[in-house]
């Protein structure tokens, strides 16, 4: 079983956002690893059919038949997991049904570089050693490395996450009575995605970087509120949202009402 991930482990974006980036564990690993290797030695055994189809009817020679045996061996365990991988963006058959994709230590994505070394040493930790190599490196790493993960600097992400569920703040017990007197101008764009991206992610993020972005944001929008409740920053922000949300689901109402009856005089006319 491989070993817990600490919090070094962890990939922090610039506003100190703890983003949930899993690995795909070691059971899951290993059974995407066989069917990569069976998809190989199925794709091996093909050659050697065609190598025998074509020695029956004279056009291999036994020297020709040695450079063929070469090239479809490089083909099958080299030329294979480095063409599906750059092809479906560090994905392969065996990654596809298990869920992971292949990505940098920094969570970003392989290039040619990553996946020939995965490729080249995969023939050593996988295929002649039977797997072994690939077993023991995956068993007591972290994030479930193999080998050529260890040299390539990558290891295997899990993409297959649950859909996320969008919630809707709700106005605080605590600003009740600020609500009813608040007037909230209207925010530009750029402040509010700000802030609606900060309550969305503030319960992923390090508390003292929410803290500290919650100030900085209601400092910001403090010349489009009056009065300042006394309450905390990210409470504030809270308010604030659920106030123009619904200062404008009401303007889009009465705009639409009044586009009704518009167009009802016109049709009377």
């Amino acid at each position: 079983m491989s070993a817990p991930l600490d919090a070094s482990d962890e990939v922090l974006s610039g506003e100190a956002v703890a983003i949930d980036v899993q690995p795909v564990g070691f059971i899951l690993r290993a059974v995407g690893a066989i069917i990569d290797m069976l998809l190989g030695l199925g794709v091996f055994l093909l050659t050697i059919l065609l190598r025998v189809w074509l020695s029956g009817i004279g056009v291999l020679d036994e020297t020709t038949d040695r450079i063929a045996l070469v090239v479809s061996l490089v083909v099958s365990f080299v030329v294979l997991p480095i063409t599906m991988e750059m092809a479906l963006k560090g994905r392969s058959l065996g990654k596809l049904v298990v869920g992971g994709r292949i990505v940098r230590l920094d969570g970003g994505a392989t290039g040619f570089r990553h996946a020939f070394i995965r490729a080249l040493l995969g023939v050593l930790e996988i295929y002649m050693t039977l797997g072994s190599v690939a077993v023991l490196a995956g068993a007591f790493s972290a994030r479930s490395q193999r080998l050529g993960d260890m040299v390539a600097g990558t290891y295997s992400q899990r993409v297959r996450t649950p859909k996320l569920v969008s919630s809707v703040p709700v106005l605080p017990p605590a600003l009740a009575g600020w609500a009813q007197i608040a007037d909230v101008a209207r925010l530009p764009d750029r402040l509010a995605r700000r802030i609606s991206q900060f309550l969305q992610t503030a319960p992923r993020m390090v508390p003292t970087a929410r803290a500290r972005v919650a100030q900085e944001l209601l400092a910001d929008a403090s010349p489009f509120v009056s009065p300042m409740p006394a309450a905390p920053p990210e409470v504030v922000l809270v308010g604030i949202t659920v106030l123009r949300r619904e200062r404008e689901t009401r303007a889009l109402h009465n705009a639409d009402r009044r586009a009704e009856r518009l167009s009802g005089r016109r049709v009377g006319i």
